[in-house]
């Protein structure tokens, strides 16, 4: 792409990202800009549109056209028990200072379809704390988040599932929590009676206050600086003093405004614990 041609075309995506939020109030504009020319230069070559100025017309006018692009922008990339050895962490760091309260509060942030969700939900009842425990599990994307009320995933996603929770330290036999069903399974029904899904904007909504635990992991890959600082905000207010912090293990306090607000828990899974 020539730099003219480059010049313009982001131009354009600042337009695009402009009329998303004054039309419908969804705002990527702090997101990772590699990022948005990434996903907008994917979609635009799935859409038949032409160019992204072409897009910014079909947003403004068509608005199952607008739902479709505010999807591919949500970040969905997901598995059960994804890097175990972070379970294994909450199990034996986290779980023991949960057990002290009498009742526990945890809001999954950016939960897309639900595999993590229903991971920690796993882990809390092997612990004995889920029947007094609440998991607020929160996306701004509709879509997945309908996908994670049902908890109906492919059969074949199992078998990676399966191994995963074993090196996250599982005590029973994984296909205890789902039931097969031709070619999909579905999360046991247990599972799902301490979570709320919930449609929640990092960008633009408000906190869940006295939590005991905000998990969100590898979603603030995907923000500018100012945005992560402004999310990483938001999770320390929402915690109780004491609360614990858990990231991606591409994400990191080091560099933030709230890093001295927080110690290390461990450095490898991300896991930090409120001080103040």
């Amino acid at each position: 792409m020539d730099e003219q041609k480059s010049k313009i075309e982001n131009i354009e995506i600042d337009l695009l990202l402009e009329a998303m939020h004054r039309a419908y109030g969804h705002d990527f504009r702090s997101y990772a800009r590699a990022s948005i020319e990434r996903w907008t230069r994917q979609f635009l070559s799935y859409s038949d549109c032409r160019t992204v100025a072409e897009m910014i017309d079909r947003v403004l006018h068509d608005e199952d056209f607008f739902s479709r692009l505010a999807q591919y922008f949500s970040i969905s990339v997901t598995e059960m028990f994804r890097d175990p050895f972070v379970y294994g962490v909450i199990r034996t760091e986290v779980v023991p200072m949960l057990r002290t309260w009498p009742h526990v509060k945890i809001w999954h942030a950016g939960c897309a379809t639900g595999e993590e969700v229903y991971s920690l939900a796993i882990v809390l009842k092997e612990e004995g704390i889920y029947d007094r425990s609440t998991i607020y599990a929160t996306d701004f994307n509709d879509s997945v988040l309908d996908r994670a009320r049902e908890g109906i995933y492919k059969i074949e996603k199992m078998q990676e599932a399966t191994r995963n929770y074993q090196h996250a330290s599982g005590r029973n036999s994984f296909s205890k929590y789902y039931h097969a069903r031709y070619d999909t399974a579905v999360m046991d029904g247990s599972l799902k009676e301490r979570i709320t899904f919930a449609n929640h904007n990092l960008v633009t909504d408000r906190v869940f206050s006295e939590m005991h635990l905000v998990f969100c992991r590898n979603v603030l890959i995907y923000f500018n600086s100012e945005l992560r600082n402004r999310t990483l905000g938001l999770f320390t207010e929402s915690l109780v003093h004491g609360g614990f912090l858990c990231l991606g293990t591409r994400e990191s306090l080091q560099f933030s405004e709230v890093r001295d607000d927080f110690r290390v828990v461990d450095d490898k899974a991300r896991i930090y614990q409120k001080t103040i």
